[in-house]
């Protein structure tokens, strides 16, 4: 079972995720949140196994936008990750967690597949999109970490 700590964190970065979709959402009418259905169908197009529903957030459609009822397919899938730390220079500094799912992801689209860098502190809002490609030459550190539950 989770410890009450570890619990708080989750709400906390869950939160926080919603704060950042909804940020992208407002600030660029380019971000699309796809609807249950729509990530099926793309997910479907796309030959994505079931196992990576979780790693994407956002999609992004060239010529298309958010305020369109009904869009045809040509699409970027984007993966937030959020922080409210002070961070001028987006995204050094950035410190966030990643599943193997959402690298497999990358490595399986390309440029297709994109990872949202967002800060919510109110002196640095912005976003940073980078693919697995341009992520890979800015990682100072990386480490493998396993999420085990008895």
């Amino acid at each position: 079972m989770a410890s009450k700590a570890s619990y708080t964190i989750t709400t906390s970065n869950n939160v926080s995720e919603k704060e950042a979709l909804q940020f992208l959402i407002d600030s660029d009418i380019n971000f699309i949140n796809p609807s249950k259905e729509s990530r099926k169908k793309i997910m479907e197009m796309l030959s994505i196994e079931d196992r990576h529903k979780k790693a994407f957030d956002l999609v992004l459609i060239p010529g298309h936008t958010n305020l369109e009822a009904v869009i045809n397919l040509n699409q970027t899938l984007v993966e937030l990750k959020t922080t409210k730390k002070k961070l001028l220079n987006n995204p050094a500094g950035f410190f966030f967690g990643a599943t193997q799912s959402e690298f497999d992801l990358a490595t399986k689209l390309g440029d297709k597949y994109q990872f949202c860098f967002v800060s919510l502190h109110p002196d640095s809002l912005s976003y940073k999109l980078l693919t697995l490609h341009e992520l890979n030459s800015i990682i100072r550190t990386k480490r493998i970490q396993y999420q085990i539950n008895l």
